[in-house]
């Protein structure tokens, strides 16, 4: 299973690389650390048919940094929720693939996010439904750590505890960087861990790029013990090419024809 899943994300890692340079598109940093994380969660966890995106009993996934879209547009393109050649169309003018992503652009998409601190609470609102509605499904809000600088996402963090969500889980895409220096540096984050467990959090701290520690918080997730659940989730921004990994450059950077062959080359792929 790990070694499959490894294969997916080497995959969608390239499709990202090529959709920033095709669609001179930046923020390739921030796609790249998240990639095992959406892979694990399509690949192990979520149960949402690409033949029925919007069954109202399916699961729901927020990329809550939107900026980090083409990890999730390739994700739902390998799951078959649209035609893997409309990655093509990656920000590009009259594209059906928005930079940051809007409802409806293609299946499975279910907010418009990109503007920070928001997915979290309109995640909430969903898991809230869930609940008082009697469905059985789970809400997964994908933030980043600079996020976690918004007022907004711990007023989520307080909300949440006080209804018993059980049902819903925050992952913390923690890359250690923000769009210009050290997460550290900007805002105090640190410990993560604590600050969600004191909020009332069942919490969870994972090497973000290690499937079989992946895998094994994400099997507990759908335990209803009145808790909402939170992965602080360790990564590179860049991971997966040597010469972009904890480069922050490449918040903004486009890989130009040389670098994207030096890329085609490591992840050892043949077109």
């Amino acid at each position: 299973m790990n070694a499959n899943l490894f294969e997916v994300a080497r995959a969608i890692r390239y499709q990202v690389v090529r959709m920033s340079k095709n669609g001179h598109a930046p923020h390739l940093g921030s796609s790249l650390s998240c990639v095992d994380l959406i892979v694990a969660a399509y690949e192990s966890f979520l149960r949402i048919e690409p033949k029925c995106p919007l069954d109202p009993l399916r699961d729901r996934f927020i990329l809550s940094k939107g900026h980090a879209v083409s990890a999730l547009y390739a994700m739902l393109a390998h799951k078959g929720f649209f035609p893997a050649k409309d990655l093509a169309n990656f920000n590009l003018d009259g594209g059906n693939l928005p930079e940051h992503p809007i409802p409806g652009c293609v299946p499975g998409i279910e907010m418009a996010t990109g503007s920070l601190g928001h997915g979290l609470s309109v995640g909430i609102g969903m898991a809230l439904a869930a609940r008082i509605l009697e469905r059985p499904y789970c809400v997964m809000a994908l933030l980043s750590d600079g996020e976690c600088n918004e007022g907004s996402v711990w007023e989520a963090a307080l909300f949440a505890p006080a209804k018993n969500l059980d049902n819903l889980i925050a992952i913390v895409d923690f890359n250690k960087w923000q769009a210009t220096g050290r997460s550290s540096e900007v805002m105090m984050l640190s410990p993560l861990k604590e600050k969600w467990e004191a909020f009332g959090w069942e919490t969870f701290e994972i090497d973000g790029h290690n499937f079989e520690e992946i895998l094994s918080v994400y099997a507990n997730l759908r335990t209803a013990n009145g808790k909402p659940k939170a992965i602080i989730a360790h990564t590179v921004k860049g991971k997966g090419v040597s010469f972009m990994e904890d480069d922050n450059n490449w918040h903004y950077r486009i890989p130009n024809d040389e670098e994207m062959l030096r890329v085609k080359q490591e992840l050892g792929v043949c077109e």
